[in-house]
């Protein structure tokens, strides 16, 4: 057979290279577009640790949030201010607030009048808890049961239902610090008394506190025969 001229040759192969390069690029550019599975990696294969295979996650919903929780209210709204657990800030002047509103008439009126001259010093009596209904007071217990690790060491904190005077509305907590201070020193002049010698916040009515003074404090509920019945 015989060959084409080495010049003819030359030309044919300038000629096919251009096309072959441009075959290869529009190939090339189709694979990418299909999606080609030679191009992506095997769902097989180990993903890196600590990486995420999708670079922007999914904010999560409300259900995946953990729920929040108002303050002074116990777990799930079993009991709510109705029971007497009060919301923050409330004071011995807020009507609304059926711990404060619940107490006794004489108890109350002592208070306010306490606390109306206690503001010339600059103080607010708040309330930390005044009256409880009596389901409040059985969790109280439940938990100080749990806390304390037993019946008789809770007992010198939570009394039960039937005999705390919280659910009589005969006994407030005031707060803060500088309130209770100063009723421990001017309360006997309304009637206003500390109980307990562990509970410098816990304060009930003594009508006579006035002319004889408060009466000796209990080191603790455990002592006060009120809580024998």
């Amino acid at each position: 057979m015989t060959r084409p001229p080495p010049s003819a040759r030359t030309s044919t192969l300038r000629l096919r290279t251009p096309l072959v390069v441009g075959l290869v690029a529009v190939l090339a550019a189709i694979v990418v577009a299909l999606g080609h599975p030679l191009l992506k990696p095997s769902s097989d294969s180990a993903a890196t640790p600590g990486q995420d295979s999708s670079p922007f996650l999914p904010a999560p919903s409300l259900s995946d949030r953990p729920p929040s929780h108002a303050p002074h209210r116990e777990s799930r709204g079993a009991l709510d201010e109705s029971d007497g657990v009060v919301p923050e800030g409330v004071t011995v002047l807020d009507d609304e607030a059926p711990a404060v509103a619940n107490l006794d008439a004489e108890l109350l009126d002592a208070l306010r009048r306490a606390a109306q001259n206690a503001a010339d010093d600059g103080i607010t009596f708040t309330v930390n808890s005044g009256w409880r209904s009596a389901a409040y007071q059985k969790e109280l217990l439940r938990k100080a049961v749990a806390q304390h690790g037993s019946e008789a060491e809770a007992a010198r904190w939570v009394a039960t239902a039937t005999t705390s005077p919280h659910v009589a509305g005969d006994a407030v907590d005031i707060g803060p610090d500088r309130a209770t201070d100063w009723l421990s020193e001017h309360g006997s002049a309304y009637g206003l008394c500390r109980i307990y010698r562990n509970e410098p916040w816990h304060f009930e009515l003594r009508t006579d506190a006035a002319d004889r003074g408060c009466p000796r404090r209990y080191a603790d509920p455990t002592q006060d025969p009120r809580m024998r019945q």
